[in-house]
């Protein structure tokens, strides 16, 4: 009996009670882990627009590395942090990669391609990019039939003429492809709709500390080219070089792609599920030197 008394606290059949502070304890660390993942190492991305199609599509989640530059003021998972000048750790980011990058007005993510560095000098003219004074090298590869869905619908408004069927009779929207080729050799695909303004700029020279972003998409990104906010005061594109220190991070691969036919119903999931995208890598080809 003495025994059962020592083991029971004393009581006879005592229940210990619940111990609410360990539980809050435990569950701080946890949200702490979480977020310090999530604002170190790397976080989950979703793809809301167009502006990165072939490379991207709405519905793609992909992983970012928030490491892969150093750190920066934007990095925090919750927009704590006033700007503040430089990186920790800092590396510059290369031509041809994929990056996060905080709007300059606004604290939202845009996702975009690094185009020019530091010193360089870039234009646009008839759609064609030069770097430093020449063309980057251009390759059509005709046009590419992308399955329309509810995520990617051919509006006509941005893709006139482009939706149709292919042999099978899927709704399909064939875009142009033209695939570019940085100095470095980096080479992606992007879709070329047309004349529009967004065709031409003259040069400008990047400042240090700054890169030039554009999105493959070229005739439906906001991006450099772009105002940072339009005439109603909404924000619209990068409004020029856009500084280091605004990059959120590098984005690497595809973890999963929904088409947007999915509910909270779980049984909608796996019809959604795009194949063919899960694991597809993010890192642009050629030597990413």
């Amino acid at each position: 009996m003495a025994k059962n008394l020592a083991l029971d606290g004393g009581k006879p059949g005592a229940q210990r009670g619940t111990d609410w502070w360990g539980e809050a304890r435990g569950v701080f660390w946890l949200v702490l882990a979480v977020l310090g993942f999530h604002s170190l190492i790397a976080k989950p991305f979703y793809i809301p627009s167009e502006s990165m199609m072939p490379s991207l599509l709405v519905g793609d989640r992909l992983v970012v590395s928030k490491y892969a530059y150093g750190y920066s003021y934007v990095t925090p998972t919750f927009p704590i942090l006033p700007f503040i000048q430089g990186r920790l750790f800092g590396g510059a980011p290369a031509r041809g990669d994929i990056v996060i990058v905080s709007h300059p007005v606004v604290r939202t993510d845009y996702i975009k391609r690094v185009i020019g560095l530091p010193g360089d000098t870039v234009e646009m003219h008839g759609g064609i990019l030069y770097l430093n004074g020449r063309p980057v090298g251009r390759e059509r590869l005709g046009l590419r039939p992308l399955r329309v869905d509810a995520n990617l619908t051919c509006d006509p408004r941005h893709y006139p003429g482009a939706l149709t069927r292919d042999a099978a009779g899927a709704r399909v929207c064939n875009v142009e492809i033209i695939r570019e080729t940085l100095p470095n050799g980096v080479s992606y695909d992007t879709i070329d709709i047309g004349p529009t303004r967004a065709d031409n700029f003259a040069p400008l020279r990047i400042p240090a500390g700054h890169v030039w972003l554009m999105g493959d998409n070229r005739d439906n990104s906001a991006d450099s080219r772009a105002p940072a906010l339009s005439a109603d005061g909404e924000p619209e594109g990068l409004g020029g070089p856009v500084p280091i220190e605004n990059i959120g991070g590098r984005a690497e691969f595809i973890t999963f792609s929904l088409d947007g036919t999915s509910s909270w119903n779980p049984l909608s999931w796996l019809p959604a599920l795009r194949s063919g995208r899960a694991g597809e890598t993010l890192r642009p080809q050629g030597s990413g030197g």
